[in-house]
């Protein structure tokens, strides 16, 4: 596994302009192979993040395409899409070392808008001046691994998940 520079402008053009990433996934494109899905239900998926900054680094989301997890989802849709956060995050320290699992959405109206859950968990050991928004930041490199590491990762994921 090692670090790569991240291509920020091409990010931002694809995530503006390219067709939903998530999405995508949902559908199988074969464009998204780098995101090993390792949980999928009737209504939810949870896969590896293609721009991971840390190991284990994955997100979680709704199938259907909805943008707003107050507005777009009733309380019974949110509670479960919230449990399979918890649930996937607790997978996520089981199968890698985690001093701190950090739980975010992120997204824009104007790119990324399908609604996904970011759950990274953070090394221990690493420099205080290297966690939070830096540990999260691609800027600051990105992890790249071979197929054989992501599907590795994704079975241990699985396993954990029960």
């Amino acid at each position: 596994m090692d670090a790569d520079s991240f291509d920020l402008a091409a990010y931002t053009e694809r995530s503006l302009n390219g067709p939903c990433f998530v999405c995508a996934i949902v559908a199988g494109d074969p464009a998204h192979d780098v995101e090993e899905v390792f949980y999928e239900d009737e209504h939810h998926i949870a896969f590896l993040a293609r721009y991971a900054t840390l190991w284990g680094y994955v997100l979680v989301c709704p199938k259907e395409h909805v943008e707003h997890a107050v507005r777009d989802l009733d309380e019974d849709a949110y509670l479960a899409l919230m449990r399979l956060v918890r649930r996937v995050a607790l997978a996520v320290e089981a199968t890698v070392p985690s001093e701190r699992t950090y739980l975010l959405s992120l997204g824009s109206q104007q790119g990324n808008s399908h609604l996904h859950w970011h759950i990274a968990p953070l090394p221990p050991g690493t420099p205080y001046d290297r966690q939070q928004y830096h540990a999260l930041m691609a800027e600051n490199g990105i992890l790249s691994w071979t197929p054989q590491e992501g599907r590795a990762l994704a079975e241990s994921l699985r396993e954990a998940l029960g």
